[in-house]
């Protein structure tokens, strides 16, 4: 079904290029070359999905996009696919993204697969958002959303609001297939869903403060899970009637279809997180500090168990004018508490509910928040590819971590990036590590788009992990692409 569904969307992209008066292209060949038998952490992550558990990995990519107006109408239309052929990724030949984004008004209808980074963040110098982050492959889903803020009951855009509903699939049941472990728990047609509102207190052009705050949740459920809890022949078929797509929408308990644990507690695997930003911007830069508390299930949510611990902190600074040094971010990350280290589910001799001890990005049916196997969150938790003994689970995600990333474009044609992340580790608290193992991690990135070959550029970095986390490597990565537009 799966497989149908993303040739039905990529057919339907293509159509559009019938009644496109142009074409936007671009192709891209990428090549790694790593010391060890995995690449580091900042070659690995944010990429997409774009890697693997092979450090030598390489790929060629093509991809077409465009734009349509409806004539007299308020309606348009955007869409994009493309396509990698690869060596050493989760996949040899494959869809990145075939999407259609039909737009009316202030709000638009979003089908396909799509690349997505996160909320409230630079995804170029931040170590990412703790809930879905760009660290995977997109999720193919259905989406409605008002993607922009937009003014509220006429407030004379001083107070805005945007958000969006989805519900989808994760493709990676063929793939779990080949690489898990025989008898090791997987799953196939598992559903997706995601919700988002964000609210936006200012208006910049007369005032240069401005605040942000929202909530995003997301979910696992349906689906077959096989080998459950690793215990070969332990299977189970969960159920995807209308009424379970509610329950995705509004946590819930689930019935007799499902497991006595989902029964007691609510149905699937949940999670969340709360925003907030503030942000000074005059003519010359703009001073932003943000923060993300991150949720699993109900368990702190709120303040159940005092203040929140689960966090990422970060300051950015855009410097508008300065071309050496156009953007600074500094981020510390903690995780390591999880709301406590108790969990008990109220029984009669102890009618307390502790919901703590949280294992963030696991879960005991569904193996965890991963696609591909990578965590599609923070992307500072160890992700399941690296795993030697291929079984689907986060054995890191007690972190606490210090980053930095800046970024500048000292002319037209030359650009560079630079990120620096150091983390302590723990594990987890079912199987936390003897002694605490750190990890500090790199990238210098350099970026060439000569002016004489309009639309060619180059790009060359450097990354490398040097601790006991993930042990010492080094890697670079060249990639060669060409973007234009194709006139009829």
């Amino acid at each position: 079904m799966i497989k149908r569904t993303a040739i039905v969307i990529l057919f339907s992209v293509i159509t559009f290029t019938l009644f496109a008066q142009s074409i936007k292209y671009r192709v891209e060949t990428t090549g790694t070359y790593a010391t060890e038998d995995t690449p580091p952490t900042w070659h690995l992550s944010n990429r997409q999905g774009l890697s693997g558990d092979d450090a030598g990995f390489a790929y060629m990519r093509a991809g077409l996009g465009g734009d349509y107006k409806f004539k007299k109408s308020d309606f348009s239309l955007a869409w994009g696919a493309d396509v990698v052929a690869a060596e050493g990724l989760t996949s040899k030949l494959f869809i990145q993204q075939a999407f259609a984004d039909l737009n009316w008004k202030i709000f638009t209808l979003s089908m396909g697969q799509k690349e997505r980074w996160g909320e409230l963040k630079n995804h170029r110098l931040s170590t990412g958002a703790l809930v879905e982050s760009g660290n995977a492959r997109p999720i193919p889903q259905i989406r409605i959303e008002v993607p922009e803020y937009y003014d509220f009951f006429g407030t004379n855009e001083w107070f805005k609001i945007r958000g969006h509903v989805a519900y989808g699939w994760f493709s990676d049941g063929d793939w779990q297939q080949n690489w898990v472990a025989k008898g090791k728990a997987r799953t196939v047609g598992v559903r997706y869903h995601s919700k988002a509102i964000f609210f936006k207190i200012g208006k910049e052009q007369k005032f240069p403060l401005s605040l942000e705050w929202g909530l995003q949740m997301v979910a696992q459920f349906g689906g077959a899970i096989y080998n459950r809890e690793n215990k070969e022949g332990n299977n189970q078929k969960n159920p995807t009637r209308l009424k379970d797509y509610f329950k995705a929408f509004i946590p819930s308990s689930g019935d007799s279809e499902y497991s006595g644990l989902d029964q007691a507690n609510i149905a699937g695997n949940h999670l969340g997180s709360w925003h907030a930003a503030i942000n000074w911007d005059k003519e010359d830069w703009k001073l932003r500090t943000y923060y993300e508390h991150v949720f699993d299930d109900h368990s702190q949510m709120f303040w159940e168990y005092g203040l929140w611990t689960e966090q990422l902190v970060g300051v950015e600074l855009e410097l508008k004018k300065l071309r050496w040094i156009k953007g600074i971010a500094i981020e510390y990350f903690n995780l390591k508490n999880q709301s406590g280290p108790i969990y008990h589910d109220s029984t009669d001799k102890i009618p307390d509910q502790i919901s703590c001890r949280d294992n963030n990005y696991n879960h005991r049916w569904y193996n965890g928040w991963f696609n591909y196997g990578m965590v599609v969150g923070s992307p500072l938790l160890t992700s399941p590819i690296y795993n030697e003994n291929r079984i689907l689970h986060c054995y890191n995600n007690r972190v606490e971590a210090f980053h930095i990333g800046i970024e500048g474009e000292p002319t037209n044609e030359w650009a560079y990036r630079l990120l620096f992340t150091h983390s302590n580790n723990w594990g987890t608290y079912p199987e936390p590590f003897t002694n605490i193992k750190t990890n500090t991690a790199g990238l210098v990135e350099v970026a060439y788009k000569p002016g004489k070959l309009k639309g060619w550029s180059v790009k060359a970095s450097y990354a490398f992990d040097n601790g006991g986390l993930l042990g010492n490597c080094c890697s670079g990565m060249l990639t060669i692409s060409k973007c234009g537009i194709i006139n009829f």
